[in-house]
């Protein structure tokens, strides 16, 4: 069975007001100073039955696959107002929903400790005033793309699913293209921007759009042609290196995956799941389809942008572009195409009976952007908004 890797950006928030905090770098600190004392305590318990070996990390689920376990879970992002934790490989989703709540559970502790709050929030509701991290990759990125980058305060969802070999990643790449759109349906959080709704379900998707090098990619047909279509993209000195490379499904050039980058971080770790279990079985069916020499969806770049634009806008509550057609579909629909298209896989992989539970969920209890309008409705202050998200993400 396949193993899956989440990485989850988390937007920090001041604890009164609401409005986006720039307390990374308070926050890392506070992460990195529990760890050494922990491991320090480890080191001290030496002498103990259980059998571990002292400093090293006995969490279910970690190995050095994805992410050495000695390095630190919380990272840096491009904004000082967010921060980014990366789970460990796993093949079973109830071990991925329990890492993905304890890395969540451990963001809040450590932004309450500095004084702040953390949410799973694609975008901020309330205004911003983005601050980039220091370190010369961000100000690179800074001095080539200007406002982009100082507007980029965006958090996403990006899932890692283990490939054989780079043929076979390409392979994949090229069949699950048509369907990344219905994943942003699924997982879109970011109606609002600036402190105004956007009409958008997923404005993050747009904002993140603003990139040259973001979006959907053409038909690569082998990893010597993925491998060559990557470099003439950095000849170009648009791009800075390889993980600029910021197609919506792509090789990850650190670990031996597909890694796709359409969603929104979500609300609730439960759609997380989701999203990560649809996403393996998007790459077995892909793989299942390669081997059998099935040909990937011809649709066009062009095409895919508009249907990737078409879920922004419409999320759940609006019709989608269907994978296989490209025409109007009601979303129920196109997410039971999406269901049926993954559906050996995903009873293969002992998921069937979740995703359905949890399709169903977001069209009976909403979406994140859902959930984040109706606070709104109810209590007339996107401040209240944050306050509930940020409850919600610990919960």
């Amino acid at each position: 069975m396949r193993t899956v890797g989440v990485e989850e950006e988390l937007l920090l928030f001041d604890r009164q007001s609401g409005e986006p905090r720039a307390l990374s770098s308070a926050v890392i600190a506070r992460a990195a100073k529990d760890s050494a004392e922990d491991a320090a305590a480890g080191t001290a318990s030496s002498g103990a039955d259980d059998g571990e070996v002292p400093g090293t990390d006995s969490r279910p689920g970690r190995s050095t696959d994805y992410r050495d376990p000695e390095d630190e879970a919380f990272e840096k992002e491009l904004h000082r107002q967010q921060i980014e934790f990366a789970t460990q490989p796993h093949t079973d989703m109830g071990d991925l929903a329990d890492e993905i709540r304890r890395w969540r559970a451990d963001a809040a502790r450590h932004a309450d400790d500095v004084g702040g709050a953390v949410a799973a929030l694609a975008t901020s509701p309330l205004p911003a005033s983005p601050a980039v991290n220091a370190g010369p990759r961000f100000a690179w990125m800074e001095q080539q793309f200007g406002l982009t980058t100082r507007e980029q305060l965006t958090c996403g969802c990006h899932v890692h699913v283990a490939v054989e070999s780079r043929e076979e990643g390409v392979a994949v790449v090229d069949r699950i293209r048509s369907w990344l759109a219905v994943l942003v349906a699924l997982s879109c959080n970011s109606p609002f921007w600036q402190g105004r709704d956007s009409k958008y379900a997923s404005y993050r998707s747009r904002v993140w759009g603003r990139w040259p090098m973001a979006g959907p990619a053409e038909i690569f047909g082998s990893a010597e042609r993925y491998d060559e279509q990557v470099e003439t993209m950095i000849a170009t000195g648009v791009l800075r290196d390889e993980g600029m490379v910021y197609f919506d499904a792509r090789l990850s050039h650190r670990y031996p995956t597909v890694e796709i980058r359409v969603a929104d971080v979500c609300l609730e770790a439960g759609t997380t799941v989701l999203v990560a279990a649809l996403a393996r079985a998007l790459v077995d069916t892909a793989v299942a389809e390669w081997r059998a020499g099935t040909p990937p969806l011809g649709h066009g770049v062009s095409v895919l942008r508009l249907a990737a634009w078409r879920a922004a806008r419409s999320g759940l509550e609006g019709p989608l572009l269907h994978p296989v057609t490209m025409r109007p579909a009601p979303a129920e629909e196109v997410v039971a195409a999406l269901l049926d298209h993954a559906q050996g896989a995903l009873d293969a992989n002992g998921d069937l009976g979740m995703a359905r539970k949890f399709a169903a969920g977001l069209f009976e209890h909403g979406t994140g952007a859902r959930v984040q309008r109706d606070l709104l409705d109810r209590t007339g202050s996107l401040g209240a908004v944050v306050t509930e998200c940020v409850r919600r993400t610990q919960a």
